[in-house]
């Protein structure tokens, strides 16, 4: 008899137990994602959840049964299906939040960068771009204003969706370390280039054409141009020193203009990149053909492709065609 008692105990105490540990409440088939930012209290997530839970009045004592309070802790978290209202109410307790993948490629500008990540962190366009000029964090990762484009390494990343600026940008910072490894920092140093002297002529190789094929053709000229202390004369900074990448035909009045990236006029690399560089004109640069190259022009059929030249005599006559091509069509910028 006091064994079926005690049986009988333990049944209702594991029907309790069950009901209020382990009972799925969240019935939904598909995973919930909550954003909760700074300030959001129980009252959001209940809102939130209202139409997928079994019983949502259990969720709501639970929150006060296990101590969670308003504000919870900021941080993206997944809502899974099946869960229980204990397993929520301690997910958000103890800010057992999911990580987030960003993604970002082909970006030309630090503004455009921001506004990309804002879509996936918690951080406002305004505070990353604030952490991107902050003289004390760039100094202290060894970049400056114009350098830190040259950081920012296009690829998939695992972070917290409610990470600070500073946390963020150490990301970004190990990642860099993580791609310059010996043998990148070898080959850079075999062209006589630093990790970001790599980058800011793969900027402008990156610019210069979107056909891959020619980019270790294009490194190499540049590279060429560089030993024999030439001009690089590279549209590219021109047009980023006007602030113009509509630019389809440079002048003498674009090419005059006062830049430290005008390569017109200053000899060597621009002091930062004109974009962020991807990983994959980077290698170009890197592996950058050993031709003889000194001169390139675009081929008057438009077709995305350049003639490339030894002699200035030969780039000459490429440029008569091209210019002639471009007048054909009223192209006069």
């Amino acid at each position: 008899m006091a064994g079926l008692f005690l049986l009988s105990v333990l049944a209702v105490a594991a029907t309790c137990f069950y009901r209020m540990f382990r009972r799925p409440n969240y019935t939904a088939s598909h995973a919930y994602t909550l954003l909760i930012y700074p300030g959001d209290g129980t009252d959001k997530v209940l809102a939130c959840l209202q139409d997928s839970l079994a019983r949502p009045g259990e969720l709501s004592r639970m929150f006060r049964l296990t101590g969670v309070g308003s504000p919870l802790h900021s941080g993206h978290y997944t809502v899974r299906p099946g869960m229980s209202s204990y397993a929520v109410a301690n997910m958000l307790k103890n800010g057992l939040q999911t990580p987030v993948k960003i993604r970002f490629n082909n970006v030309r500008t630090l503004e455009q960068l921001s506004g990309l990540l804002q879509h996936q962190v918690m951080l406002d366009s305004l505070q990353l771009l604030e952490a991107f000029h902050s003289p004390a964090l760039l100094d202290s990762m060894g970049f400056n204003s114009q350098t830190l484009p040259a950081l920012f390494i296009p690829d998939t990343y695992e972070v917290w969706w409610n990470a600070s600026p500073e946390r963020l940008m150490k990301t970004f910072v190990r990642a860099y370390r993580n791609y310059w490894n010996q043998e990148r920092l070898d080959k850079a140093a075999h062209l006589s280039l630093t990790p970001i002297e790599v980058s800011i002529l793969a900027s402008i190789v990156e610019e210069e054409t979107n056909r891959v094929d020619e980019w270790p053709v294009i490194a190499g000229l540049y590279l060429n141009r560089l030993r024999r202390n030439m001009h690089l004369q590279a549209c590219p900074t021109i047009k980023y020193a006007l602030g113009d990448f509509s630019l389809q035909r440079i002048l003498k009045v674009h090419t005059s203009v006062e830049s430290d990236y005008n390569t017109y006029t200053r000899l060597g690399l621009p002091p930062g990149p004109i974009r962020i560089p991807s990983v994959a004109v980077l290698e170009a640069v890197l592996n950058a053909e050993e031709n003889n190259y000194l001169y390139m022009c675009a081929k008057d059929d438009f077709s995305g492709s350049h003639y490339f030249s030894s002699t200035l005599a030969q780039h000459n006559r490429y440029a008569e065609r091209y210019h002639q091509a471009l007048n054909r069509r009223r192209i006069y910028r």
